[in-house]
């Protein structure tokens, strides 16, 4: 009888000992799992982040422009993922290059899988000088997957005007010009609608942290 009251309990602290180790289990993988998911921030929180959002999306004309390999690049390419796009051009010597490096920092940091959900665009508002052999080497020198863009200077100022990016064309004393242009990198959705902006100053981090929860609410 004893015997069998003590196989009886050696069960029993076992099945207890069993019980507890699959539930302390179940925490840590809940627990693992909640700390890889992105942090969902609120407006004001992203806002603090540089993450500026529209309260909805807005859908903007379309478009058709030359990248830095040559091939077509248009409304088509800006949907499937999100778009980061900045409006610049090489010869800038200050923002544009400032600007491309904190965006380099930004995509490096990121998780394979989230790279292929991004892409990063310089958007050059200087098709005069801004060939496709001269992005070809500008660009791909911040980060091989960066695309370079540019067209008819029509097409430039419509989808520039459509996205609230401001620039201008201005005379140099020695006879050149500059562009002065907005600072702003513009966000597009999958959808290929106008989502939002980063505005400066653009900090790896801040970025990468606004972006996940974006992307992790988008839809919801």
């Amino acid at each position: 009888m004893n015997v069998a009251s003590n196989q009886s309990n050696t069960r029993g602290v076992r099945l207890t000992i069993i019980s507890l180790l699959v539930f302390v289990t179940l925490v840590l993988v809940g627990f693992i799992h909640k700390i890889n998911q992105p942090r969902i921030l609120n407006a004001y929180e992203l806002r603090e982040k540089g993450a500026v959002l529209l309260q909805t999306p807005r859908k903007f004309s379309e478009f058709e422009l030359t990248d830095h390999r040559g091939q077509p690049f248009g409304s088509a390419e800006l949907t499937g993922k999100w778009s980061l796009l900045f409006f610049g051009f090489t010869h800038c010597p200050d923002i544009c290059p400032t600007t491309m490096a904190a965006a380099a920092k930004m995509y490096e940091a990121l998780e394979p899988e989230e790279k292929e959900q991004l892409q990063i665009v310089l958007v050059s508002l200087d098709p005069e000088r801004d060939t496709t052999e001269k992005l070809s080497q500008y660009v791909p020198y911040f980060n091989a997957d960066f695309i370079g863009a540019t067209g008819n200077q029509y097409v430039l100022l419509k989808l520039a005007a459509e996205l609230n990016v401001a620039f201008s064309k201005v005379p140099l004393e020695n006879g050149g010009y500059t562009i002065d242009h907005g600072a702003n990198m513009v966000l597009v959705n999958p959808y290929g609608h106008y989502h939002g902006f980063f505005k400066p100053p653009f900090e790896e981090r801040n970025m990468r942290m606004a972006w996940r929860s974006i992307m992790a609410t988008f839809d919801q």
